[in-house]
């Protein structure tokens, strides 16, 4: 094959939207083959708009992990996450709309109408590994097909790696064609100090149960590379309420050693470096609807 005879290479950005905890952060994280993307059981985990790059010998998937519409609470925070969701969608190539195979909810619905005309949507029914009586898949699929033109709908399991790679196949032809914009080895866009932050993030929602709602965020204070490689990071840990403190301390500070622990040691396997962590848990009252507070927090 001549070189004028070689398939072009494609590079396109790909978003990733759905309601909060359909499993946009295991997709994102399992389409770019590491963790660029928190994941845990509450909704509104992901907050920022995360870009994941996946690099073939023949396309370049830029995947951006959106929040989740808010549609029911309108405080500042959740205003900021859905400008943050249309702004990204009016950007990219193709959006993968997530829902939970089997079940299409009210929720779900809203997100319809503010997906843009005239760019492909492909319709990614996740979990089907739970769905209980599979008999019922098709004809569930086909009534959803019916909510929209979509231009193609995927079931999968979003934890299952060979599902991911069936859906990058499926994706390719729709990125347009074009040089790469990451380098062949990056995963993400963000800076370790972002993701940093996000990993404390994940560990505080993961460790702390149901103990610790929403009115939680996490700020880098202090970030240094040392000659040698080590990283020094002194992350804050914001709540909205003074009695959350305690709770994510734990008896005799046992839970916040536990989430620096197990944070420090997923940074070491992102960063492939050492990692000395310092946390600190601290009270800011109505951060969460705070707008100019929020944009120094890093929220558009």
């Amino acid at each position: 094959m001549t070189e004028a005879d070689a398939p072009a290479f494609r590079t396109g950005f790909v978003a990733v939207v759905g309601r909060p905890n359909v499993g946009k952060s295991t997709l994102v994280n399992q389409l770019v083959g590491a963790k660029v993307s928190i994941v845990s059981a509450k909704p509104q985990t992901t907050r920022h708009r995360i870009l994941g790059v996946r690099t073939e010998p023949d396309a370049q998937f830029v995947l951006v992990d959106t929040p989740g519409f808010q549609t029911r609470h309108r405080n500042a925070l959740n205003q900021a996450m859905n400008r943050t969701v249309e702004s990204v969608l009016a950007e990219v190539d193709v959006i993968l709309m997530l829902v939970e195979a089997g079940r299409f909810t009210e929720a779900d619905a809203r997100i319809l109408p503010l997906l843009p005309e005239g760019k492909p949507v492909i319709l990614v029914a996740n979990k089907v590994d739970t769905v209980r009586d599979k008999a019922t898949l098709l004809p569930w699929l086909a009534e959803t097909g019916r909510r929209r033109e979509f231009a193609e709908i995927v079931p999968l399991a979003a934890v299952n790696a060979r599902d991911a790679a069936r859906l990058l196949a499926i994706l390719k032809p729709y990125l347009p064609e074009s040089p790469p914009l990451f380098e062949a080895d990056a995963l993400t866009d963000r800076s370790e100090r972002f993701l940093a932050a996000e990993i404390v993030r994940e560990k505080v929602f993961r460790l702390s149960g149901d103990e610790i709602p929403y009115g939680v965020n996490v700020a880098v204070e202090g970030y240094a590379e040392e000659a040698s490689g080590l990283r020094r990071v002194d992350v804050v840990i914001w709540v909205d309420r003074a009695a959350h403190k305690p709770i994510l301390l734990g008896q005799g500070g046992e839970r916040m050693k536990r989430i620096a622990s197990e944070a420090r040691q997923d940074m070491e396997r992102l960063f492939d470096a050492r990692v000395f962590l310092r946390c600190w848990v601290k009270v800011k009252h109505g951060w969460s609807d705070n707008a100019a507070l929020l944009q120094s927090l890093g929220y558009d």
